[in-house]
């Protein structure tokens, strides 16, 4: 068998062990069929990573936490608990007791082991079972990266596991860019905050001397757009998040430009602009001159790209209500996809290109809801007094969004749901939080 190498943080060298897997072993059994839902998690077991010297003891034990919450929070497994398991292992290389683990009902097995240098780099490595076939899942892998990249180890672990089971792609190493809110609920501070899928690891961008709004990743994860009120209007930002500089997208003086999206090649933006009280939708390449892609008498704005940056989803009022149509990227007669009863805003393409998430306002009640993109097959997945602002992790097939509770003390919290309508989750932040936006995997 063949570890592969990925490095994490900083370059690894290689290491082979064994001989390359057998095909049969990638492609086994063990399979979870996620485009309907599943009614039954997958019951996996996951033995503690073994520290392979002392350095790596409490690594070892955070990284085996932080995969099997990775995979529980998806709602698409199970894991057994340790204190249900026949039979353990001392060594990473001990053979597996297959039997021991079918007694259990463990349908996917999970084993790994840790090791830390002298400079403080860990490398972790692992291996998956589908224990009925009694065959190992894929290749072995080994990362490594500093301690401080721990979290990172963990969740590109989870990251292969889910994909090698489920046949998708991952979610779990990706970071979310997010408004923190703090405040009353008629004089709120906003500031641009970013952290992991899961909440941890959160950092400030900006302070709250200014409101912000609306930050968007570029498809490298490097960069973001938000509009900021720092000029007393709406103004376009682009930030680097590596080193928190920032320039504005620069329309003009008095100009009123939000709601930015980039292009799929992470140079072109597309928002919304005021001019003479009416609101349509431009496109510009950062640092060059502004494009108008609508010329209505109403308000178009949320346009988000088709990832193949060919066809623009946005909103518009042209009907009469708000609703969704889509148009040539390079403008042009747009159609119009959304006919169901309510209003239609926020529309996101999935980065799968075959999804459109928006936020639909019916009867009093907030959906986060889908459709496909010629408006047919619409789902509404959430209810409630207020949700909205849907974001695609990177693998579309989880959303992430803003739900407000009710009431003068109603504050926003971020919430995940897959696009089954299943496995509602809250995602923990150190306060109020909205307007999340998903960043891709990260290198």
């Amino acid at each position: 068998m063949v570890f592969r190498s990925l490095a994490v943080a900083l370059a690894m060298v290689p290491v082979a062990f064994f001989q390359p897997v057998p095909a049969a072993a990638q492609n086994g059994p063990l399979r979870i069929e996620i485009t309907e839902g599943v009614i039954e998690p997958l019951p996996f077991a996951l033995l503690a990573f073994l520290p392979e010297n002392e350095a790596a003891t409490q690594i070892a034990a955070d990284i085996s936490r932080v995969i099997a919450a990775d995979l529980e929070g998806t709602g698409l497994f199970r894991q057994i608990p340790a204190a249900a398991h026949i039979s353990g292992v001392t060594s990473f290389e001990a053979p597996v007791a297959f039997a021991d683990w079918k007694a259990i009902n463990a349908q996917a097995l999970i084993t790994g082991a840790v090791s830390v240098d002298g400079s403080g780099r860990a490398t972790v490595k692992f291996r998956l079972y589908d224990v009925f076939s009694g065959k190992e899942m894929g290749e072995g892998l080994r990362l490594g990266g500093s301690t401080t990249s721990w979290r990172r180890l963990a969740h590109k672990v989870a990251d292969q596991v889910y994909s090698r089971i489920t046949g998708e792609g991952g979610y779990f190493d990706s970071r979310v860019v997010f408004v923190a809110e703090s405040g009353p609920k008629n004089a709120r501070e906003k500031r641009l905050a970013v952290m992991d899928y899961d909440g941890a690891n959160v950092q400030y961008l900006t302070d709250s001397s200014s409101i912000v709004l609306a930050p968007r990743f570029s498809p490298t994860g490097d960069r973001v757009l938000y509009t900021s009120y720092a000029t007393g209007y709406p103004e376009i930002y682009v930030m680097r998040v590596g080193d928190v500089r920032q320039q504005p997208l620069a329309d003009g003086a008095g100009t009123m430009t939000f709601a930015p999206r980039f292009g799929p090649d992470g140079q072109t933006v597309v928002y919304s602009r005021s001019v003479g009280g009416n609101t349509d939708i431009f496109v510009k390449r950062i640092g060059g001159q502004a494009i108008q892609l609508t010329n209505t008498p109403s308000i178009e704005t949320a346009p988000s790209y088709s990832p193949d940056g060919s066809q623009i989803v946005f909103e518009s009022d042209r009907s009469g209500t708000q609703q969704l149509y889509i148009m040539a990227a390079t403008g042009g007669e747009a159609r119009r996809i959304s006919f169901g009863p309510g209003r239609y805003g926020t529309p996101v393409w999935s980065p799968r290109g075959d999804l459109i998430a928006f936020t639909k306002q019916n009867q009093g009640r907030f959906h986060i809801g889908v459709m496909r993109t010629d408006g047919s097959e619409e789902r509404l997945l959430t209810a409630s007094f207020l949700d909205e602002s849907p974001t695609w992790a990177p693998n579309g097939r989880v959303l992430m969004f803003t739900r407000e509770s009710a009431g003068a003390g109603g504050q926003p919290a971020l919430y995940t749901v897959d696009i089954s309508g299943r496995n509602l989750r809250k995602v923990p932040t150190p306060g109020a939080a909205s307007d999340p936006a998903w960043s891709p995997l990260l290198p």
